[in-house]
C-alpha cells in the first residue's frame, strides 16, 4: 500500500518490515494487524489493516515519530 503524507510517500512494498502485531483471530471483525516499517531514509509508519468492528476498519498508514518507536513496541510486548 502506498499513502503519501505531508508530501512524503510510504510505501509497504519499498520499505523494510520491523515488527507485526496481531490482535484477534482470522475472521474476527475486531481483529487487526499492525505493521511497523522503516522507510530508506529513516521515517517511521504503521501500517493497519482488520475487520468491520477494528480501529483499522479500512487499511491505512499513519506515520510514527522516532522517538515513538520504542513505545509503540513495548505496547506490543517487543
Amino acid at each position: 500500500m502506498k499513502k503519501v503524507i505531508c508530501k512524503v510517500e510510504y510505501d509497504t512494498e519499498s520499505a523494510e518490515l520491523i515488527a507485526k502485531y496481531t490482535s484477534g483471530e482470522f475472521g474476527d471483525p475486531a481483529g487487526y494487524e499492525e505493521c511497523l516499517y522503516k522507510t530508506a531514509d529513516g521515517k517511521y509508519f504503521i501500517y493497519g489493516n482488520g475487520g468491520a468492528e477494528s480501529a483499522y476498519a479500512e487499511e491505512t498508514i499513519k506515520r510514527l515519530a522516532a522517538n515513538k518507536v520504542n513505545d509503540w513496541k513495548a505496547e506490543h510486548n517487543f
